[in-house]
Parts: C-alpha cells; structure tokens; sequence
C-alpha cells in the first residue's frame, strides 16, 4: 500500500491507524513524504518506528503526488503492479477493506 504524504499533518495519525488496524495483517504500508513542511513527516517517521509494516521514504521538495506513487512502487517489495495507492486524508471506517 501507499500513502503520499504532502502536508496533511491534522489527518495522518488517523489514515495511518485505520489502514493499520485491518485484519489482515500481511502488507507494506509505504509512507512517501514529499516536501512537508506541517510536522507530516514527523508523524510517518514516528508510525515507522512503532510498526515494522511502515516504511518511509522523503522527497526533499515537493515533486507532486504522482512522482510520490511513483517513487513508492519503485521501492515496493511486491512488485510494482500488486501496489494500490491511498489518499492520506482517508480514513477507513472498517478493520476488513484489505
């Protein structure tokens, strides 16, 4: 899974909680910060540290949303057509979306 993360800082903690407090359990949950500046980046670091699903990778300057995905799929441990992208203002109302 991947979560762009661009200046969303009010919202994050809450996508990151719902994507991770799905049943299924087995996914990676790559976090791509691109250029925050909101303390968004400070979050995804702290949700990599406690959960070993989270990986994290920054862009030092905004390069838009679609370089993020890009960028996360490169990096993907299941291959680049198994990724799905999510938008981090979501928030999933269920434990059983995956």
């Amino acid at each position: 899974m991947i979560v762009p993360v661009y200046n969303v800082a009010p919202y994050l903690a809450a996508c990151l909680d719902s994507i991770l407090a799905q049943t299924f359990c087995d996914f990676e949950l790559i976090l791509v910060d691109d250029g925050s500046t909101d303390g968004s980046r400070e979050i995804a670091e702290a949700y990599k540290e406690k959960d070993e699903r989270v990986r994290f990778v920054r862009h030092r300057w905004n390069r838009g949303g679609a370089a993020a995905r890009n960028l996360a799929m490169e990096l993907s441990r299941i291959g680049r057509d198994l990724c799905r992208a999510y938008e981090a203002l979501g928030v999933w109302s269920s434990t059983q979306y995956l």
